[in-house]
Order: structure tokens, then C-alpha cells, then sequence
């Protein structure tokens, strides 16, 4: 009877041997996924513009600090169309595990109000991971035109036929040239165009009256003198323009507009990934040679942690909203 309950009790304590190691080799892979192993293998960062734009150049700046630091490649991935929403359709729908990221900005938070269909929902399937940077929009008109200030082009507007130009419907730009109506009751007419650049070129030669532009669109037209800056639309000046005044500056501290760009993953990647992700954004914008790279870039170092950028980016769909209802603005 010893030696049966014996055997019984060896093969009882073999099974549960080949159970704990089932148990253990299915747990240990998502172990390894966890944040002090994390990233152990290449990144996709998908960035919804073209190559060479303003989003592209930030993410290829955090994605070399970031993969020179942690030593897994962060790939950078342009997937444009769609104003935005092919991309982050795209990472909307990938796996929820940290390897796949989404280059976001402030036309993200207006796409949520100007296509209410999308296949996506982007409040819901995505979680915003950190802000990394800001820009101002820069209220330009041509370097010959008889418009000087804010007041003057308040006065203008309101005299005759202004045409304003913008990189695109639902654009920052055009979002900026609706808010500056809304604030003064005037009326310019708008005229879209695909892109920025091609709008800065017909407002040098005089075919256009005025931009709402992205500052770094404009920037070396207004530092080569092709191009006449009234204002910033920021608290702050630029250093890159420190004798543009900012809107607060010159009686309008209402348009305040920040062309920002962050970071999203999709919804239900793990907290601890996400946390490692957004902290490891906010100590690179701290140091000294990457912040000096982003203001070279015509931006402003802007870092915020998964908690306050996700109540950032609900604020500024919620504002928009608003404002894009109001003015009746309609996607392309």
C-alpha cells in the first residue's frame, strides 16, 4: 500500500512539473515584454504626412535619439492621405503591444469633428503617450503689402475682398484664419491649397493676400525678406523671430493657436509601456543638443506625459469642435 501510494503521489507530482512548465513557457514571452525588457525588437513609427514635412522631421528626431539610447531600430514609416486618417487608421488597428506608434497633431484633434465616419475612432482606439513639441502659426503677408500690423489687416478685411490662403481645408492654417474671423467679425476669402508650400509661393508673388501659416513653412521667407510677419500666435515670441510680436502683443490674446505634434499607440497597449515611452520623450527634449535641434526646426520643446497629453488632446478636439461647427468648415 506504501509503495502504491508512493507511486501515486511521484506521478501526481510529475504532472503538476509538466503543467508549471507549460505555464511558464506560455508567461514568458509576455514577460519579456514587459518595461525593463522593452523594446526588444524594431519600432514602427508611422507618420501620416509625407516625407520631409514638419511631423516627419520631429519623429525622425525622436525616433534616432530614442533607438541610439535603447539599441533597437525605431523605423520611421510615412503613410500620407486621407488628411492624416490612413495612418492612424493603420496604427489604430495594430497590435496593442508598444511596437507600433502614431505621429500625431493638432489636425488629428480637428479630424475627429471633420469626419465623423472614419473607420476608427480616435478618442477611443488610440492613446495619446506624450506631446513632444510646438510651433506657432505665423500670420504672413507679403514683404510689399501695404498691410503692416493686425489692426491693419483687421481694417482691410473689413474695407474689401481679402484672399487667405492655407495648406487645406480643416488645415491648422485654415482652423487659425476661421478663428481670426470668429474673433473679428470679418470675412476673408479662402483659398485651399495642397499644402503649405505651394501657398507660401503664390503669396510671395502677390496672387494671395495673407497666410495663417505653419512658422516653419514661413519662416525663411519672412528671414529672406520675401515674406512680412505680423504675428505669433503664442504667449511667447520665437527666438527664431524675436521681433514678430505675439498676438497677446498686438490686441488679439484670444488667437492663440499651437500647430503641436505627439505621440499615440493604440488603445490598450500596457500602461507600464506607455509610461517608459513618454518618460523617456521628456528626458530627450531636456537635453541641451536636441531641444537646440528642435528650435533650429521652428519649434518649441512642448513635453507631456500620457495623463496631462491625453487631457490636452481632449481639450483642443473639444475647442475646435466648436469652432468648426460654427464656421461650417467641411473636410475635402
Amino acid at each position: 500500500m506504501h509503495r502504491l501510494l508512493i507511486r501515486s503521489m511521484l506521478r501526481h507530482v510529475a504532472a503538476l512539473s509538466v503543467a508549471l512548465s507549460a505555464v511558464v513557457a506560455v508567461t514568458a514571452p509576455a514577460a519579456a515584454q514587459g518595461p525593463a525588457d522593452y523594446p526588444s525588437k524594431p519600432i514602427r513609427y508611422v507618420v501620416p504626412f509625407a516625407p520631409g514635412g514638419l511631423t516627419d522631421i520631429m519623429a525622425r528626431m525622436v525616433g534616432h535619439q530614442l533607438s541610439e539610447e535603447w539599441g533597437k531600430p525605431i523605423v520611421i514609416d510615412n503613410k500620407p492621405g486621407g488628411n492624416a486618417n490612413i495612418g492612424a487608421d493603420q496604427v489604430a488597428k495594430a497590435p496593442a503591444d508598444g511596437y507600433t506608434w502614431l505621429a500625431v497633431t493638432l489636425t488629428h484633434a480637428s479630424n475627429v469633428t471633420l469626419f465623423p465616419k472614419l473607420p476608427f475612432n480616435m478618442q477611443k482606439d488610440l492613446v495619446p503617450v506624450a506631446r513632444i513639441a510646438s510651433s506657432p502659426m505665423t500670420v504672413v503677408v507679403p514683404a510689399n503689402s501695404p498691410i503692416h500690423s493686425m489692426k491693419d489687416l483687421v481694417e482691410a478685411a473689413r474695407k474689401g475682398k481679402l484672399n487667405a490662403g492655407s495648406s487645406g481645408n480643416g488645415t491648422p492654417p485654415h482652423l487659425t484664419l476661421a478663428l481670426f474671423e470668429s474673433l473679428t467679425g470679418t470675412k476673408l476669402t479662402h483659398v485651399p491649397y495642397k499644402g503649405g508650400a505651394p501657398s507660401m509661393t503664390d503669396l510671395i508673388g502677390g496672387q494671395i493676400d495673407v497666410v495663417f501659416s505653419n512658422f516653419p513653412e514661413s519662416l525663411a521667407y519672412v528671414k529672406g525678406g520675401k515674406l512680412r510677419a505680423l504675428a505669433v500666435t503664442t504667449r511667447e515670441r520665437h527666438p527664431l523671430l524675436p521681433d514678430v510680436p505675439t498676438v497677446g502683443e498686438v490686441g488679439f490674446p484670444d488667437l492663440l493657436v499651437e500647430n503641436w505634434t505627439g505621440l499615440m499607440m493604440p488603445a490598450g497597449t500596457p500602461k507600464p509601456v506607455i509610461d517608459k515611452v513618454g518618460t523617456a520623450v521628456a528626458k530627450m527634449v531636456e537635453i541641451k543638443s536636441v531641444r537646440d535641434r528642435i528650435v533650429a526646426a521652428g519649434f518649441s520643446p512642448a513635453p507631456q506625459a500620457s495623463a496631462p497629453f491625453t487631457d490636452y488632446f481632449q481639450g483642443e478636439v473639444a475647442r475646435w469642435a466648436k469652432l468648426i461647427d460654427q464656421k461650417g468648415i467641411r473636410a475635402e
